[in-house]
């Protein structure tokens, strides 16, 4: 099936995709200031750019699109009815990368925590797998 609309106009479209400051995002960074966390935004000098860093506690986190990384089992990772070799391609490579970066941030020895889009509805879900990793959450 053809796409409906043009291709200048999907570019357009695509090119609205943001990469930084998304929703799921600014949500994370509100629940974990509002815990207490103070952190640093796009790490640029670690593997992968991690969308959060907690430098006291040496932790990195992404927050990660469902479809856009291949959420296993989630609905939202669905991929489309057309060209699927192509989306296929895309987020397996995706994927890849970010295992690799993650892998070089434990290298580094940082703690690495994945948070989910669809994930996210629940403060108390954000904050139980931060502290799971950092320690606050004990007492």
């Amino acid at each position: 099936m053809a796409d409906r609309i043009t291709p200048e106009a999907r570019s357009a479209n695509m090119s609205r995709v943001r990469n930084k400051n998304t929703k799921p995002e600014l949500k994370v960074r509100s629940t974990l200031h509002r815990a207490g966390y103070r952190f640093r935004l796009h790490g640029r000098t670690l593997p992968g750019s991690p969308d959060i860093v907690l430098p006291k506690y040496r932790t990195a986190i992404f927050v990660h699109g469902c479809f856009w990384h291949g959420h296993e089992g989630c609905r939202r990772s669905k991929l489309p009815a057309t060209r699927t070799d192509f989306w296929a391609a895309k987020i397996s490579r995706n994927k890849e990368r970010d295992c690799d970066a993650e892998q070089e941030l434990i290298a580094l020895g940082y703690h690495v925590v994945t948070l989910w889009e669809c994930e996210l509805r629940s403060e108390s879900l954000i904050l139980s797998q931060v502290d799971s990793v950092t320690g606050r959450g004990e007492v």
